[in-house]
């Protein structure tokens, strides 16, 4: 008796919904619309930080990163200074220092961020970048080779004219031809490749993929543009003698850069590890105003869903009154009525779903991110559009069941 009464409800909801498309779908959007931007924002934020957390994954939580400060300080509130850049000389020097330890250092710059890469007629956008780098930074930045070699000791200090192709760039100039034994042209001049780099992807932040690596000693023969900027990159042998590796370079930085006892660092230090988490707070941050947004828009289509089931029943006065007429009761009423609330959102809430998940991953790889399904956030959408519909349809739901069956077919 109760699965009869139950269908008949379902039944007379999805008879009712059909009887008025444009109300049906007006109102299905506004629960669609809040959906989307839940599900769409929250799969975005959730497909980035997969990305982040792969890309410092393959660098490494046990790597730490050093630079010049950048901008200055003040000398007795008074005399303002620059943070120097790191030079070859220092950058050289630490490295040396650091070869007694079981970690390894690497030392890089940028070469330059705006070259052209050409082989035969085919090119690079004039804006790649290229590194100048030793035999040890595709181990301290977390890159793999696809093809070829990597660069030894030889080719760094006798300044070889060798290169290190990113997969992205590799593609674009051979196709699916290989690449190693080739010689192409940066900035006008032969480069021999030796070796390419296995796909990376980035991050929105990070690409393994586009570029170019050079021999350091070379870059600086032939890259003069500027006083370069040198980096350090230094991976400890195990996650638990970073703090310890990070002290040593600490110290021997300051040994490096002559500072006195009372002078502060005018270097920093930035751990891989610690990066990822400030992103992925800045994410999860994110996430919490976009639930809110979503929740907001949500509260703003329930309160509408009320209005317009609330003029749903003013509208059915007369038919609510011939129901009960003929003996239907004021539970079968109020099922109707919330039935029709609940199939309404649910209507809104899976097209929301579908869009969110859509535009979510557009945008996710439009920034570097990888197609990602929030499942999570499906079902959380899922019970929440439930429970508008619930929300939304008791109060009008309540009124239908207790209009007095009379007064509803005296109701003009």
């Amino acid at each position: 008796m109760k699965r009869r009464a139950f269908t008949e409800s379902i039944t007379l909801s999805w008879t009712a919904i059909k009887a008025s498309p444009l109300r049906t779908t007006l109102t299905s959007l506004i629960i669609s619309f809040g959906i989307m931007a839940l599900v769409g924002i929250l799969s975005a934020t959730d497909a980035l930080k997969q990305s982040l957390e792969s890309n410092f994954t393959s660098l490494g939580a046990n790597t730490l990163t050093i630079r010049n400060n950048g901008g200055g300080f003040f000398v007795n509130n008074a005399e303002y200074r620059s943070n120097p850049k790191i030079s070859y000389r220092e950058g050289a020097s630490f490295k040396d220092r650091m070869k007694d330890t079981e970690a390894k250092t690497s030392l890089t710059y940028i070469a330059s961020g705006t070259a052209k890469i050409t082989y035969k007629a085919e090119s690079t956008n004039p804006n790649t970048m290229v590194t100048a780098t030793d035999e040890n930074y595709m181990y301290t930045g977390g890159f793999d080779l696809g093809e070829g070699r990597n660069f030894n000791a030889d080719d760094v200090y006798s300044g070889k004219n060798y290169t290190i192709l990113g997969s992205e760039t590799k593609t674009t100039l051979f196709g699916d031809e290989s690449a190693v034994g080739k010689t192409i042209r940066i900035q006008g001049k032969p480069y021999l490749v030796i070796g390419v780099l296995a796909e990376k992807g980035n991050s929105g932040m990070f690409s393994g993929d586009r570029g170019a690596w050079v021999t350091l000693n070379y870059a600086r023969a032939n890259f003069t543009s500027g006083v370069p900027n040198y980096t350090l990159s230094v991976n400890a042998p195990s996650a638990a003698t970073l703090d310890a590796v990070q002290d040593q370079c600490i110290a021997l930085m300051r040994s490096v850069r002559k500072l006195k006892p009372k002078e502060r660092d005018n270097f920093s230090i930035t751990r891989s590890d610690s990066v990822a988490k400030s992103l992925i707070e800045n994410l999860n941050m994110v996430t919490t105003g976009a639930f809110i947004i979503g929740s907001i828009t949500l509260l703003g289509a329930s309160i509408a869903l009320m209005n317009i089931m609330l003029v749903s029943v003013t509208e059915r006065t007369k038919e609510i009154g011939t129901r009960k007429a003929i003996g239907a009761t004021k539970q079968a009423i109020s099922a109707q009525f919330l039935g029709e609330a609940v199939m309404i959102t649910q209507l809104g809430g899976w097209t929301g779903i579908l869009f969110g998940i859509i535009i979510g991953n557009v945008v996710a790889n439009q920034i570097g991110g990888h197609f990602f399904i929030p499942w999570l956030w499906i079902i959380v959408a899922f019970f929440i559009s439930v429970g508008v519909g619930i929300v939304a349809g008791w109060y009008p739901a309540s009124k239908a069941a207790e209009l007095d069956p009379v007064e509803a077919l005296r109701y003009e």
